[in-house]
Formats: C-alpha cells, structure tokens, sequence
C-alpha cells in the first residue's frame, strides 16, 4: 500500500488562493489513481477531484470546477491541488487518497490508502 502525507492547508480569507500537496511513497506512484475528498464538520467526505495515472485524464466535483485544479508529478511521487477563489463552504479538512488500477471514480468506498488530513479554513 502506498503511504500519503499532505501539506499545505491554513487559513485564507475568501477569493484568496491555496495549494495542497501530497507525498506519496511505500509503492509505485503510477499503479494508482490518485484524488482529493474533503470532510467539513458534521458532514460525509466527499470527492472533490481526480487524476488518473499519467495525467491524461481529471475528474472534478461541480462544486469545485473552474476554481480547483488537481496535478501529478510521477518524478516526484506527488499530487497536488490548486484551489482558486476559495469560498467559505470550502471549510474541510482535505484528504490525499489513492486507489489502485486505471479507473477513475468519485467512490470513497473505491479509494483504500488515505492520509492525515490537512485542514483548510476560508474566512468569509
């Protein structure tokens, strides 16, 4: 199993931008489909976007398309998120998942490598 750690939440004030990071080792980084969920308090995580392995293919939530772009550097074993325009309801904690094989898909359940969470807070 791959191991994930992500950096780079904090606050930021509404219209301002963040970039999350995560690092990816324990594995080869292109046997996996890697995305973003996002979990605010009290509700379920969600998926937010996705990457298949080489890139060649993304995925977004519409709640997040336009503003948010997700990346891949195989050289490095990262993925990356780069949020834009960021409103208050994008309060969550943000986490790196990865899911093996070629297919991508919004399914949490599908996903089986997480990891600690990184939390972003938008300031209204």
């Amino acid at each position: 199993q791959v191991q994930l750690v992500e950096s780079g939440g904090g606050l930021v004030q509404a219209g301002g931008s963040l970039r999350l990071a995560c690092a990816a080792s324990g594995d080869i980084f292109t046997n996996y489909v890697m995305a973003w969920f996002r979990q605010a308090r009290g509700k379920e995580r969600e998926f937010v976007a996705g990457i298949t392995w080489n890139g060649g293919s993304t995925m977004y939530a519409d709640s997040v398309k336009g503003r948010f772009t997700i990346s891949r550097d195989n050289g490095k074993n990262a993925v990356y998120l780069q949020m834009n325009n960021l409103k208050f309801e994008d309060t969550a904690v943000y986490y790196c998942s990865a899911r093996r094989g070629t297919i991508l898909t919004k399914e949490v359940s599908r996903f089986n490598s997480w990891g600690q969470g990184t939390q972003v807070t938008v300031s209204s």
